[in-house]
């Protein structure tokens, strides 16, 4: 088992890597002496992944979000079912959802070639959801960075702890509020579907029995979602600009096309109704606490130290 971290540097940044080592706390600099290339790596695979695929972004950045909501940023939702435990890729949430696994493993097979042992998968798939982002034009954020990999995955853990497309506001503010977020932040985060896609099977309850839905918004949707069969026909979760990172998601609120349930229960007189507003009005207000709560969600008990261990192939324990 490799006992790499981000301590092992006679560098400047050695102090910066033991305070994360003892206080738990990560460190965008952890990399600087032991892998200085890590960062550019990523950054250059995933503007390729997204020049290639531009949906690949959002799928990086939900994969980031889906590791980070079940047991912590540890790199689990990467691990393949073995012989011990079943693993989250097969949990309903990711299930034939999930996508962007290829590319991590690219990233890290690079990063291995140049410094073997040192960069965790679950920094690769932090830095990855950021780099996603700011490809897609959106804002950045320091990533810290000296986690750890898990040594094991729980498909129970990602069924309860993801939340569902399906919520209402008050679950979804409780689902939140279990990790730590306020409805802010939760708002805020839900930002992250002013890009990617999503099936039919997922929309269709709001589109053929909902209210607070455009009617021509709807009848776009049902062209390509039919009330039966097409579970795996996507549409864009932000119908103005469906690949830009952006503020249009909250405009589509306000004007009742928001393509998930829980995204409409965000704008539908409830609680967190004046938030959608501000961030549809401004932009950069939308931009900053999307970053702070993503630096937030980033550092969900993370494993440091000497818990858990630097994978070489992110999808096996070593």
């Amino acid at each position: 088992m490799a006992f790499h971290s981000c301590a092992h540097s006679f560098s400047f940044s050695i102090l910066f890597c033991m305070f994360a080592m003892v206080t738990s706390q990560l460190t965008s600099i952890c990399y600087q002496s032991t892998c200085p290339q890590a960062l550019s790596i990523i950054r250059s695979s995933v503007i390729s992944a997204v020049a290639k695929e531009h949906r690949m972004g959002a799928s990086l950045l939900r994969l980031h979000f889906h590791d980070c909501f079940v047991n912590g940023c540890d790199a689990s939702v990467l691990l393949d079912d073995t012989s011990s435990f079943t693993g989250e890729k097969s949990a309903g949430a990711n299930v034939n959802s999930l996508r962007g696994f290829e590319v991590i493993d690219d990233i890290k097979t690079k990063v291995e070639a140049v410094c073997p042992g040192v960069v965790s998968c679950a920094d690769i798939v932090a830095v990855a959801a950021r780099d996603s982002v700011v490809a897609l034009g959106g804002p950045s954020w320091n990533v810290g960075l000296g986690r750890r990999d898990s040594t094991t995955a729980s498909k129970d853990a990602a069924t309860k702890d993801i939340p569902s497309p399906l919520m209402d506001l008050s679950a979804l503010i409780s689902a939140f509020a279990n990790k730590g977020f306020n409805s802010k932040e939760m708002v805020a985060l839900s930002g992250a579907h002013t890009t990617g896609l999503a099936r039919c099977q997922l929309f269709r309850g709001r589109v053929y029995n909902e209210t607070s839905i455009e009617s021509n918004f709807a009848t776009s949707l049902k062209s390509n979602c039919p009330s039966t069969g097409g579970d795996t026909n996507l549409s864009p979760l932000d119908v103005t600009t469906s690949v830009q990172f952006d503020n249009a998601y909250f405009k589509n609120l306000i004007n009742q096309k928001g393509l998930l349930h829980s995204d409409q229960q965000l704008f539908s007189g409830g609680s967190t109704d004046s938030q959608v507003t501000t961030y549809s009005n401004d932009p950069s207000a939308f931009y900053a606490d999307f970053a702070s709560a993503m630096v937030k969600m980033g550092n969900l008990s993370p494993l440091t130290g000497k818990s858990g261990q630097i994978r070489t192939d992110c999808r096996k324990v070593n």
